[in-house]
């Protein structure tokens, strides 16, 4: 019993890390998200992201690495994560519908010059794509963190760094590699800027 569960063990481990060796094929893309994100908080704009379960957990991540700090001391940089309010997210499947929770927000505190990442690990989260609809149609800039082919949101994004692969939990551990490279970028462009 035990070597099946060291396979196991193993076997997991191997999937992730073949997963995660896949980033180096999307650079490009990534880069040119990180660029993206430099223009629009140099305009004094903000970022907006969103997602559903471990990419709720994801956006709001990120959101606390831009907010607070992730290696570096330094101005705190503008980032909302739209799935922290649960009384706003209540109100409004319950008013209207699960899908609109995030195109309800979208519609109240986008501005044109946003940046909206948009993570999905299918690429098919209605809920997401109703939020990136009203988000482009405010002016705002689309970022697609999915998984799988990219799915229908990936049509709807400006700049889509999709990880190929249809397991969930490798997709989510590739995102954090991809958003924690992200985020020490834009610190280090950030402190570069103000040192």
């Amino acid at each position: 019993m035990a070597g099946n569960e060291e396979n196991f063990v193993k076997n997991v481990v191997n999937s992730s890390i073949e997963v995660i060796s896949s980033i180096n094929e999307i650079h490009e893309d990534i880069d040119k998200a990180v660029k993206t994100l430099e223009e629009c908080l140099k305009q004094g704009n903000k970022i907006i992201i969103f997602g559903n379960g471990g990419s709720a957990a994801d956006a709001q991540h990120i959101a606390a690495e831009l907010i607070s700090r992730f290696y570096k001391d330094r101005k705190s940089i503008p980032a909302i994560a739209l799935t922290t309010d649960s009384s706003i997210i209540t109100s409004i499947g319950n008013d209207y519908s699960f899908e609109l929770i995030f195109s309800r927000q979208c519609e109240g505190l986008v501005n044109e010059g946003d940046v909206v990442i948009a993570i999905s690990t299918s690429g098919n989260s209605k809920n997401v794509l109703e939020g990136i609809k009203v988000a482009k149609k405010k002016n705002a800039k689309i970022i697609g963190l999915l998984g799988n082919d990219g799915g229908e949101i990936l049509l709807q994004t400006d700049i889509a760094i999709v990880v190929n692969s249809k397991s969930t939990p490798r997709v989510q551990e590739a995102h954090r590699v991809i958003y924690h490279i992200i985020c020490e970028e834009i610190e280090k462009k950030i402190v570069e800027k103000d040192g």
